[in-house]
């Protein structure tokens, strides 16, 4: 058995302590952890070691609630980031479940805000979403599930050539188009997607006399 013979907070982090046993320092905690730690109590070696897996779960769960903190994140990149910090791979999936269980990491609804997000700010065809959402590591049910029921591919591919063809607003018909739809293709959409959503932009872009340049190339 070793004796606690002080607990110290940390000067650079006051929400965690050090414990000291025997007068020499032991280890550091979470201060959540050490809540019921008292100088003068005596601990044996497996109580200390369960002390400190429970740090290191604590540990991990902060981390990735600090990474959650600045924008919804997959689980898969949850994962990655606590495995980059060097998190233990078992305490990672537990951190990951545990997550999961609180909702506070829900894919369904990652994925849900990605394209709403992507929909309103930049507008891209469903392969072109499919793929970012693969790269965050979402599972093909997920994906598939929302970009079935909330995107319509026709209306963003009108959304993005809208903002998009401000720019070509002054050329003739066959270099907007050149453009425009080459715009819409690196963006993901088909040709069968983007072709009629040029000529209805052209058309509502156009002067009368552009119009009629357009109709007589079409």
């Amino acid at each position: 058995m070793r004796k606690i013979t002080a607990i110290e907070p940390q000067k650079k982090n006051p929400r965690r302590v050090n414990v000291y046993l025997d007068g020499d320092f032991a280890f550091g905690l979470a201060r959540f952890t050490a809540a019921w730690l008292t100088a003068g109590q005596e601990l044996g070696e497996e109580k200390i070691a369960a002390l400190q897996a429970e740090d290191a779960r604590e540990v991990t769960y902060q981390k990735a609630l600090h990474f959650l903190s600045y924008r919804p994140r997959s689980s898969q990149e949850v994962r990655q980031n606590l495995l980059k910090k060097g998190c233990d791979e078992a305490l990672v999936e537990e951190t990951v479940g545990r997550l999961q269980k609180a909702d506070l990491l829900n894919d369904a609804s990652f994925a849900q805000a990605w394209v709403e997000n992507r929909s309103a700010f930049r507008p891209r065809s469903k392969s072109a979403l499919r793929m970012e959402l693969r790269r965050k590591g979402l599972e093909e049910d997920v994906i598939g599930s929302v970009l079935d029921r909330d995107v319509d591919e026709e209306a963003l591919a009108y959304a993005a050539a809208r903002k998009q063809a401000r720019r070509y607003a002054g050329l003739e018909w066959p270099d907007f188009r050149q453009k425009l739809g080459g715009f819409l293709a690196r963006r993901g959409f088909s040709y069968t997607i983007l072709a009629p959503v040029v000529s209805e932009v052209w058309k509502e872009f156009q002067t009368a006399d552009a119009g009629s340049t357009f109709d007589k190339e079409e």
